[in-house]
């Protein structure tokens, strides 16, 4: 999955896409197994609680809900926009996500390898 915990994505479909219209939103939480993301303030439903003892008030309960990763773009600080993400190693062997509009680095993947690593020649 291209999108890792605290990337600031841009949303592409869904209810929120008008109120957050190419502002990036941070992820909370990625569920690889589902291909789903949980993000700060996006897809918000309601959870209405009887009143107890743990909750003598009750009322509403706000909470998101995980969204389809395939509605995200991860955010280019660069290009200030959502971009879709390619993947390639570096000099020294590290796997790192790449901007495809603009070549920028946007994050490591993993160590560096010498398996990876440009030979010079």
């Amino acid at each position: 999955m291209h999108i890792r915990k605290d990337d600031l994505v841009e949303i592409t479909t869904g209810d929120d896409v008008a109120r957050l219209h190419r502002k990036p939103v941070k992820v909370l939480q990625v569920y690889p197994k589902e291909g789903k993301v949980l993000i700060e303030g996006v897809n918000r439903t309601y959870k209405h609680v009887k009143p107890s003892k743990r909750n003598p008030q009750g009322g509403k309960l706000s909470k998101e809900l995980p969204i389809d990763a395939s509605n995200v773009l991860l955010f280019c600080p660069t290009c200030r926009r959502g971009v879709r993400v390619g993947k390639r190693y570096t000099e020294q062997g590290a796997k790192e996500r790449y901007c495809k509009k603009c070549s920028n680095s946007l994050g490591t993947l993993s160590k560096p390898r010498a398996r990876y690593a440009k030979k010079s020649s």
